[in-house]
């Protein structure tokens, strides 16, 4: 850009709802108040004035933990868990006399695992600090004083200082627009770092200070902003700007938001209004909303159990112990080792119930070892592991868009196994939402041959073939444009070819909408003279293409006009008009339409308007219904072949008309109040009516690949699906049938609010008689269709409800029925659905069934669904990011859903299921040993093993199988996952994660504890144990029964494995290894600190063949029972893996010549009633 002086426009009435002309005379009362105390004094942050108010500087922390606090909050962290509370109370009782064994070897194992914990939050608050020291130290340029600006750090920002961005950087804080590289002051902005979107936004500063355009402007700048204070809200913005003695009103155009990228413009000068923490971005910085998976919740539930059951083993020791001890003054000290005549408490037959009660904090103390210490920090590991895995699996990468899968949080892994119903998102989650103008009706005429998939799958459902495999279809096909955007296809409107038509007047005044009723930007390559555009959706950038290609090419906009290439009628040629842009009245979905108001080159005020048909026809004029029914019926065919439709109008305004809109318009939109929207909203009703119809425009929105045969094998896998979409209900049902939610056959239930008897009453706009008409016929139409349901068993149904019934639906006296209505039917859709309407009804499924949710969509509307769900997937398609930064899993392809739940869900559920069960049998075999020998001993608080056996357990010598087979084992392979998507049910029903089979687990554990335990004490005991003719003492007992525990408990998991790996053996047989070298390396160790291990392996178990013995047999004896179980097991009762399982072994050509697979195929866990699959048994059995 130039450097020198510009000239100055004047931009009053531009852009209306972000415009900002005029003075403001009322409506200021606001300013001031509460919510809107914040005065920032601009290019005078150390003025006298400012220096009053003490607000945050501009350092951003997002880390969980400081320097100071990391200690303190981490080890609070930790020690909110139960297990590790617990533990660390034994630990403090452990320096008292009431341990059973030394402080050291019950401190370090607790140390070591709430240290790895501890480490794993370090390490990952520590990247977020990296992150954030990398922020606070980005340079921006800042005003020093007299016109020189220097790069200053963001962190050293002050509110009030005045700062120079220019192109490409980010905003350092939350900045007043002042002025910018382009003389009407505008500039462009990429919001994507705040909401996900990729399209650019337009800013606009007050035109009063669009002046400041060189640095030496800004030494004279002062300013006065009096705003709303810090909030969360990224669309809203109210304030004023007190500027050479005037006040003018500030809106959202003005706001430049922190973290969004200054794009397409040289440099803006803007004065810093937040900063830090107060910026809209960091109050948005909020964490998500806290996730558990089902499997962790019961997990806690176990652990509570197995404190009950420990306090129950603690107690009735303590009650015998208490017992004995008296009776040892009438039974002339039988227990005469220990020694009851000297002691002062423990054992002192006087004080037999204070003995029983140290006896039983001691029991406590030594049958923690029920708890696996080393569980949660066990588990966090394997699903970190996981994430990895689903993030590096190249079958879920997409590469068009360069996107793999993510695993956002390690949380919900075996969640992704039990999901019992999705609830999708259409537009971009089941579709592309990339958008071809494919058809439009103009004047009463449809125009466009183009075939969509809708009605493909369609011609096939009603078994024509005339859209499937006739000629035309092929020659359409082949003539289909390779313009993005643009698959218009009619020879009538082509080329030119449409001034020969009858209403060619009609159809030019139709595509001029197109071309200048947008908010899209253009960029013009200048050496090959090629316009692309930068559009907030994809619709738009659709029209303005499909007007370019037809002959109607938008190629400049200015802030204050429109131009267009187009066809002139007369000469036959090409030529440049400009259109005086005078008011956008912009799109949202309360208003569901979008309007501009321009100036043609005649002088005349046009107001030219789109929007959905449920606003635009009531809108129109009576003499400006013309073509109205051929433009129903047409939208109607377009809603039916599953396209998006838009209404397009206008009307012609006279000079007065414009006055008093704008005199309204400009009162409303300088109000600066809580209802400025309300009082906008007011004054453009007024002007957009007495429409003239011209037509309609239809887009094709095409389903994602491979959606169908993905919603197939979901389907086949018994999961059932919802699709919640704001589409009109034929959209939606057409879209179903085509991704085969739908099929011939399947009996509809449609609950909708369009009956006569609504439509009256909304004529004559009694609203209370309108809630409560359409309340009772929802009611009525779900207690029907109920009825329908329960008596039939065997048509599937379909549920189709429309957003006005929905909210009735939802109401506390309703919403149950609906869900249990819902829940009989094969599918559900409902249409015209709000956002908050899609987060209510997720939260209905999640809490009505009790059953695991999922939630997938791609775009901001998306999140309420996505955070209330059990889990949220978003896709990061073509509407940004937000999905994907509220999601738990970020794909980039509906279809990817299926490996991602079917192979990784069902994998990780059943890892970390027989993980937990594996971690509770291994530390009841080895509790239950210690209870065992403490009864033998008559609970006289004498452990079976030395100190650091008890430690080592957990942490050393049965860790890493563990964690080995939560990471690796596998059932089933991945594409016997596919082939067979049924095995998914044994998550869906929680059959690994059962009641009984934990029970099972743990009951198997106690067995070889009973095994082991009386199985060493007889054949130990009173025999010679060695050559010498020496018995067996508690040392050589305990070393042995523990050598058989390692051994038991690491082939169980040998046992368990269905898929081994070189690590799982390393991990396996290597921690048998560890204990042995560990009793060689410990045992050598000075006696004063290996006590009761000091050479008990090298001098008494090395050289004695009755250690080998007692070891083979009791390891035998204690897997036998589990042997046996599994056997009888897979041969009379087979769980569905293990039938798929056989296939692996037996070989996949022999099991093809057997009914095998046709067998395990029919074996299904219920009737499938969604999919193709289902569509063609359907098929088969009519």
């Amino acid at each position: 850009m130039g450097t020198g002086k510009k000239r100055k426009l004047h931009l009053s009435k531009i852009y209306t709802f972000k415009c900002r002309k005029a003075e403001a005379k009322d409506g200021y009362y606001q300013i001031g108040g509460p919510g809107f105390s914040r005065v920032v004094y601009c290019n005078e942050p150390n003025g006298q004035e400012a220096s009053l108010r003490n607000y945050d500087d501009n350092y951003v922390r997002t880390t969980k933990y400081t320097a100071v606090s990391f200690l303190p909050k981490s080890l609070f962290e930790q020690f909110r868990r139960v297990a590790n509370f617990y533990f660390l109370v034994t630990g403090i009782l452990s320096f008292t006399a009431l341990a059973p064994y030394s402080a050291s070897s019950a401190i370090i194992p607790l140390v070591i695992v709430i240290g790895i914990s501890m480490v794993k939050e370090g390490i990952e608050d520590w990247r977020r600090k990296q992150q954030d020291i990398e922020v606070n130290n980005r340079k921006v340029l800042r005003h020093q004083g007299q016109g020189v600006f220097e790069e200053r750090a963001w962190k050293d920002l002050s509110v009030g200082d005045v700062v120079k961005v220019v192109k490409d950087e980010f905003f350092p804080a939350d900045l007043v627009l002042i002025s910018s590289s382009y003389e009407d002051a505008v500039c462009y902005v990429e919001t994507m770092n705040l909401d996900g979107e990729t399209n650019l936004k337009l800013k606009q500063a007050l035109e009063e200070t669009s002046s400041v355009i060189e640095n030496q402007d800004v030494k004279d700048f002062r300013a006065v902003v009096k705003c709303e204070d810090p909030n969360a809200n990224l669309y809203s913005f109210v304030g004023s700007m007190e500027y050479e003695e005037r006040q003018y009103p500030l809106s959202p155009q003005q706001l430049l938001l922190r973290d969004s990228k200054l794009r397409n413009t040289e440099y803006i000068y803007g004065a810093v209004i937040f900063t830090g923490h107060d910026t809209k971005v960091m109050q948005n910085a909020m964490d998500p909303p806290s996730k558990r998976s089902n499997v962790e919740k019961k997990m806690d539930k176990i652990i509570y159990m197995l404190f009950g059951l420990l306090t129950l083993m603690a107690l009735i020791g303590s009650v015998y112990f208490g017992v004995v001890t008296r009776e040892d003054l009438d039974n002339g000290h039988q227990r005469w080792y220990l020694q009851p005549e000297n002691t002062t408490i423990f054992y002192d037959p006087h004080r037999a119930p204070v003995a029983g009660i140290y006896h039983f904090l001691t029991a406590m103390l030594l049958y923690g070892y029920l708890i696996p210490i080393s569980l949660y920090v066990s588990i966090e590991i394997v699903k970190v592991l996981q994430t990895i895995f689903i993030n590096q699996d190249v079958n879920m990468y997409f590469e068009e868009t360069d996107k793999p899968a993510n695993a956002r949080t390690s949380n919900l892994m075996e969640e992704l196994g039990q999901v019992d119903t999705i609830l999708s998102d259409k537009t971009g989650t089941l579709t592309c939402n990339s958008m071809e103008f494919i058809k439009c009706s103009i004047a009463g005429t449809a125009y466009g041959r183009g075939v969509t998939e809708v009605e493909r799958a369609m011609a096939k459902r009603e078994g024509t073939t005339s859209l499937t495999n006739g000629e035309d279809n092929i020659e359409l096909s082949s003539r289909g444009s390779s313009v993005k955007g643009y698959n218009f296809i009619d020879e009538r409107i082509v080329n030119g070819n449409w001034v020969n038509e009858q209403h060619s007047d009609i159809i030019r005044t139709f595509f001029q909408l197109l071309a200048v009723c947008h908010t899209v930007i253009p960029d013009v390559d200048e050496a090959t003279g090629k316009v692309t555009y930068e559009a907030e959706s994809p619709d738009e950038a659709a029209f303005v293409i499909a007007a370019r290609e037809l002959g109607f090419e938008f190629f400049r906009r200015t802030q204050t006009s429109v131009s267009i290439n187009e066809l002139n009628l007369a000469s036959r040629k090409r030529v440049a008009r400009m259109y005086s842009l005078l008011n956008v009245l912009e799109f949202n979905s309360a208003r569901k339409r979008m309007s501009v108001i321009v100036k043609d080159e005649d002088g005349k005020f046009l107001l030219l308007c789109k929007g959905a048909d449920s606003v635009m026809f009531e809108r129109l004029a009576k003499n400006g219904r013309e073509y109205e029914e051929e433009t129903r019926r047409h939208v109607d065919e377009y809603a039916d072949a599953g396209l998006r439709t838009l209404i397009l109008a206008y009307r012609e305004l006279n000079i007065d008309e414009y006055s008093t809109f704008i005199a309204r318009f400009s009162a409303a939109k300088n109000s600066v109040s809580a209802d400025r929207d309300a009082l906008v909203d007011e004054a453009t009703e007024e002007v957009e009516k007495e429409l003239i119809l011209l037509g309609a425009t239809a887009v094709e929105d095409k389903l994602q690949q491979g959606v169908p045969e993905c919603i197939d094998k979901l389907a086949q896998a018994g999961i059932k699906i919802w699709v919640l979409t704001g589409d009109k209900m034929e959209t939606a049902i057409n879209i179903g049938y085509a991704c085969s939610l739908l099929r011939q056959g399947m009996r509809q239930i449609i609950i909708t609010l369009d009956q006569f008897e609504i439509v009256a009453l909304e004529k004559e706009g009694d609203k209370q008689a309108i809630s409560e008409a359409s309340k009772r016929s929802v009611l009525q139409q779900i207690t029907h269709g109920q009825v329908e349901v329960s008596k039939s068993n065997t048509d599937a149904f379909a549920l189709i409800i429309d957003g006005k019934s929905l909210v009735y639906a939802l109401e506390d006296d309703i919403k149950h029925m609906f869900l249990d209505l819902a829940t009989g039917c094969a599918s559900v859709i409902c249409c015209r659905s709000s956002p908050k309407q899609k987060a209510l009804v997720t939260r209905l499924v999640k809490e009505g069934t009790k059953k695991t949710t999922l939630g997938i969509g791609d775009g901001a509307n998306d999140v309420g669904m996505l955070q209330e769900a059990d889990i949220g997937i978003g896709i990061s398609g073509v509407e940004g990011m937000q999905a994907v930064m509220s999601s738990d899993v970020a794909i980039a392809q509906f279809r990817f859903l299926e490996r991602l739940l079917l192979v990784h869900g069902h994998w990780c559920y059943r890892r970390i299921s027989t993980m937990i069960c594996y971690f509770f049998y291994k530390n009841l075999t080895f509790g239950f040993t210690v209870f065992f020998y403490e009864a033998f001993t008559t609970f006289s608080g004498q452990p079976a093993y030395n100190d650091w056996f008890l430690s080592l357990y957990n942490v050393f010598f049965t860790s890493l199988p563990v964690i080995a087979l939560g990471v690796f084992d596998q059932d089933v392979s991945a594409r016997y996952c596919i082939k067979f998507p049924l095995l998914y049910q044994e998550g869906v029903q929680n059959l690994l994660f059962s009641w009984r089979r934990i029970i099972g687990w743990m009951f198997n554990g106690i067995c070889a504890a009973s095994i082991i335990f009386f199985y060493s004490i007889r054949a130990l005991t009173p025999q010679a144990f060695d050559r010498y003719g020496k018995p067996a003492d508690y040392q050589i007992l305990g070393a042995t029964m523990y050598t058989s525990v390692v051994w038991v408990v690491n082939c169980q998991i040998a046992l368990a494995i269905t898929y081994f790996t070189l690590i799982q053996h390393i991990f396996i047989w290597g921690g048998v290894a560890a204990w042995y070298l560990f009793l060689i390396v410990y045992g050598a160790i000075p006696s004063n600190i290996s006590t009761t291990a000091y050479q008990v392996f090298i001098e008494t178990l090395l050289p004695t063949p009755a250690f080998y013995i007692v070891t083979f047999f009791a390891v035998i004896a204690a897997l036998v029972p589990y042997f046996v179980y599994n056997t009888i097991q897979t041969r009379f009762f087979p769980m569905y893996h293990s039938l798929i399982q056989w296939i692996r072994q037996e070989g996949e050509v022999q099991a093809e010549d057997t009914n095998y697979y046709e067998n395990l195929r029919q074996s299904s866990v219920q009737r499938t009633t969604v999919g193709f699959t289902a569509r063609s048994m359907a098929r088969k059995n009519t």
